[in-house]
C-alpha cells in the first residue's frame, strides 16, 4: 500500500521517533525528504520510505533489498538487512517495532497540520458514509479521505502521512476487531467529530455480545474533545446511548422529527435513487441521492451532519449529496438483457435484509444470490433464518452457497420460495447462466471470504 505527499524530511522522522530509535545511519548526500511510505516493497518508488512489517507469513526485512532497487530512499527497519553494495545507499531507521513507528510518524505529522478531522466507525456502512461525508465537505474544503481499506493501525496511519498545507479535511474510515483497536485509532488521529452508524452482529463472533459491540465502538464518541460533536444513529438504539458517553456536543441523526437533523418525505426511485426533505431546525431542502434503497437515507443524513459541523450551509450540503457517486452497491448489465445488483462487498443479516429490501422495490423477475454471512458467532443460524423468512417475501427465486447460506435457502423454502442450493461460485454461475431471462434483477450477496464477486463477473454482459 502506498500513499504520496509532499515530502517528510530526515529531521521530521528523526524528531517523531526521537523516544524509541536505535539507530540511525543517514544516506551520506545530505538530508533527504521522503515522498511517500510503502509497507509493500513492490509499490516503491524513487523517493519512497519502505517500512518494513514482519507478518505471520512474510518479513518486510526480507524484501528491503527489492524496494532498495525501486528507488527507496529510506528503511525503517528492526534488524539490519544486507542491501546490494553497488545501489545507492538508504537512509536507515533502526527502531524497536516498525508498527509503532509508523504510528509515532503519524502522530507527529499530524500534529503539524491544522485539519479537522472526521472518524466514522459502525457495523455496516462505514465507507459509504465516509465518502459520502468528503463529497459534502468537498463542496467547499479541500479533502483527504481513506482510500481502500486503510483503516486500520497501519493503514490509518499512512492516510494521515499524505497530509499537506493543503487539506482542510479529512475523513477517516476506523475499523475494528476488538476492544481498543478503534481508541488506538484516535491516539493517532485525534478526531474532532466522530460518526457512528449502527450497531450489528458482524463481530459477534470475536466480541460476544452486542453490548460489546457498541462499547469498542463508542470508543470513537469517548475520545472526542469537549468542543467536539459526536453524530449518532438515532434509529439505532445501541449508537443512540453512545450520546451518555462523549463530553462532546451530540447530534441526532434519523427518520423521527425529534432528532437534530432528520428525513422527511422519503421516496425510494429503485435504481434511480431516493429522495427526500433533509431537515435542521428550521431548514429545509429536497435531496435527490444516488445511493440505493431506503436505508441508504442514513448514510445520506450522517453525512449532512458533519457538513453542518463545518459550516456548510444547507446549499452546499445538497450539492455534495446529489454529486456523490454511487458506493458499494452497484449495477450492471448482466446476461440476456438482465441487471445484475452488486453488493459482494461484505454481507451482514441487517446489509442483507436491506438489500432485499432494495430488490423487492424492482420491476422484473427477482433472482437472490446470497452466500455466507461470517463472524456472526451466536447469531448465526438466526441471522441467516431471518434473512431466509425475508427472501421468501421479497424475491422469486433464490439461490444460495455455502454451509450456512443453505439455512437461508431451507428457511426460505418452507415459505414456499423457489430456492436452488450449490456448493461452490462455479455450480452457482453455470445455473444462473442456464436460467437467466431478459428483464430479471439479480441481486448478489455474500460475505468478503465468498468472493461472490466472481459469480458477478460472469454474469456480466460481455
Amino acid at each position: 500500500m502506498r500513499l504520496a505527499f509532499k515530502g517528510i524530511s530526515t529531521r521530521d522522522v528523526l524528531q517523531a521517533l526521537r523516544k524509541t530509535i536505535v539507530k540511525f545511519t543517514p544516506s551520506g548526500v545530505g538530508e533527504d525528504f521522503f515522498n511517500s511510505v510503502v509497507t509493500d516493497s513492490r509499490e516503491a518508488m524513487p523517493g519512497s520510505l519502505f517500512v518494513a512489517m514482519k507478518g505471520e507469513r512474510v518479513d518486510g526485512h526480507d524484501f528491503a533489498s527489492q524496494a532498495v532497487a525501486r528507488g527507496a530512499k529510506g528503511l525503517l527497519l528492526v534488524r539490519p538487512v544486507d542491501l546490494d553494495p553497488y545501489a545507492p545507499r538508504p537512509t536507515v531507521f533502526q527502531v524497536k517495532n516498525t508498527v509503532e513507528a509508523l504510528q509515532d510518524l503519524a502522530i507527529y505529522w499530524r500534529m503539524k497540520h491544522s485539519v479537522g478531522v472526521i472518524g466514522v466507525t459502525g457495523s455496516i456502512g462505514k465507507t459509504s458514509t465516509k465518502e459520502l461525508i468528503a463529497s459534502v465537505l468537498s463542496t467547499r474544503y479541500r479533502v483527504l479521505k481513506s482510500e481502500g481499506n486503510l483503516n486500520t493501525e497501519i493503514g490509518l496511519p499512512l492516510v494521515l502521512l499524505n497530509l499537506d498545507e493543503d487539506i482542510q479535511q479529512v475523513v477517516l474510515e476506523m475499523g475494528m476487531y476488538g476492544a481498543g483497536e478503534i481508541r488506538k485509532l484516535c491516539q493517532i488521529a485525534m478526531p474532532q467529530v466522530g460518526v457512528v452508524t449502527n450497531i450489528g452482529h458482524s463481530h459477534l463472533e470475536r466480541l460476544g455480545s452486542m453490548e460489546a459491540i457498541s462499547q469498542a465502538k463508542s470508543e470513537l464518541v469517548q475520545a472526542l474533545p469537549k468542543d467536539g460533536t459526536a453524530v449518532l444513529n438515532g434509529d439505532d438504539p445501541l449508537v443512540r446511548k453512545m450520546a451518555a458517553q462523549t463530553k462532546a456536543r451530540v447530534l441526532l441523526y434519523g427518520l423521527d422529527r425529534a432528532f437534530d437533523i432528520w428525513a422527511e418525505g422519503l421516496e425510494t426511485k429503485g435504481l434511480n435513487g431516493t429522495s427526500f426533505v433533509l431537515r435542521y431546525m428550521q431548514e429545509a431542502v429536497p435531496v435527490n441521492v444516488r445511493l440505493l434503497g431506503r436505508h441508504s437515507v442514513h448514510t445520506a443524513l450522517a453525512a449532512a451532519a458533519v457538513g453542518l459541523t463545518a459550516g456548510l450551509n444547507f446549499g452546499e450540503i445538497a450539492a455534495g449529496l446529489e454529486n456523490a457517486q454511487e458506493f458499494r452497491l452497484l449495477s450492471t448489465p448482466g446476461i440476456q438483457g438482465s441487471l445484475i445488483i452488486d453488493d459482494t462487498y461484505n454481507a451482514s443479516p441487517a446489509s442483507t435484509l436491506a438489500a432485499l429490501d432494495l430488490l423487492s422495490e424492482l420491476q422484473g423477475r427477482r433472482i437472490a444470490v446470497l452466500g455466507d454471512m461470517r463472524e456472526l458467532g451466536p447469531f448465526e443460524v438466526e441471522g441467516h433464518l431471518r434473512v431466509g423468512k425475508r427472501a421468501a417475501q421479497t424475491v422469486d427465486l433464490v439461490v444460495v452457497l455455502g454451509e450456512m447460506a443453505a439455512l437461508i435457502g431451507r428457511e426460505a423454502e418452507a415459505a414456499g420460495a423457489r430456492v436452488i442450493f450449490t456448493n461452490s461460485r462455479e455450480e452457482a454461475s453455470a445455473k444462473l447462466l442456464a436460467l437467466i431471462q431478459e428483464g430479471d434483477i439479480v441481486l448478489v450477496k455474500g460475505s468478503r471470504a465468498m468472493a461472490m464477486e466472481e459469480i458477478v463477473e460472469r454474469l456480466r454482459e460481455r
